[in-house]
């Protein structure tokens, strides 16, 4: 079950992306909300941030897309967004903003279990997901209040850091992902890093989803010096090779 990742600060493109990555198999897209101080994105992303903060768009921009965008493709939405907005914007505000655009959930990386009460009560009156992250160094008694807490699915993050494209991943995930997905009914899926088709090969066998970002959103950035057709091309056969992973298990 494949996840990824788009973004790019061209909304027109991203939803061209987004039906590509749809069509070519992916099982649900996760799109960034744009935030000027992001706390866990690599690079890669923090540039699409800074090119999409740069040309003005705002966060009713990109709902109002991904709403005209629902309707269209076979597989949800959800946006990764900063606490910090969702404060701002007031948590019934942003989350009635979903609903009412026809977006699944939203996954917050910045927001502690201990403190999720709140949006996690808000979700659930109007059936969106509130996905919440674990990562290496969370403990194993805060791991299984995550998963209490949290929709949709579990983000099992790979690795202690930020997102962006690694050449391996830990020979202790496999373990780790397959004791929390023994620990609860929620799908596990492992993001951050994820980028080639032995990633694939080895995660594949023990995690629900895996979610590929950086490797998504460096391929848009190409389309300022490609034609966008071919940088649609370009993005789907590689989302295509990683699925022929997934198919020849």
């Amino acid at each position: 079950m494949p996840f990824v990742t788009a973004g790019d600060p061209d909304l027109e493109f991203t939803s061209a992306v987004i039906e590509e990555l749809v069509a070519r198999g992916a099982s649900m897209c996760e799109v960034g909300i744009p935030y000027s101080d992001p706390i866990a994105d690599g690079q890669v992303i923090q540039e699409s941030y800074t090119r999409a903060l740069s040309r003005g768009i705002k966060v009713s921009d990109i709902l109002q897309t991904l709403g005209q965008l629902a309707p269209r493709i076979n597989g949800p939405l959800v946006t990764m967004v900063s606490h910090a907005i969702i404060y701002r914007h007031g948590m019934e505000r942003y989350a009635d903003a979903l609903q009412d655009k026809g977006i699944a959930g939203m996954i917050v990386p910045d927001l502690p279990v201990d403190e999720s009460d709140g949006l996690a009560a808000v979700c659930k009156t109007r059936d969106l997901s509130l996905i919440q992250l674990v990562t290496p160094t969370t403990s194993r008694d805060r791991a299984l209040k995550i998963a209490d807490t949290s929709s949709g699915f579990l983000y099992y993050v790979s690795v202690a850091g930020i997102t962006g494209e690694r050449s391996v991943v830990p020979q202790e995930l496999q373990e780790r992902v397959g004791w929390l997905r023994e620990q609860t009914s929620l799908p596990v899926c492992i993001g951050f890093g994820i980028s080639q088709p032995e990633h694939v090969r080895v995660l594949c066998q023990v995690a629900d989803g895996l979610i590929v970002g950086s490797a998504i959103v460096r391929r848009m950035a190409d389309a300022a010096t490609d034609s966008r057709d071919q940088a649609l091309r370009q993005v789907g056969d590689y989302l295509s090779s990683l699925l022929a992973v997934m198919d020849a298990r």
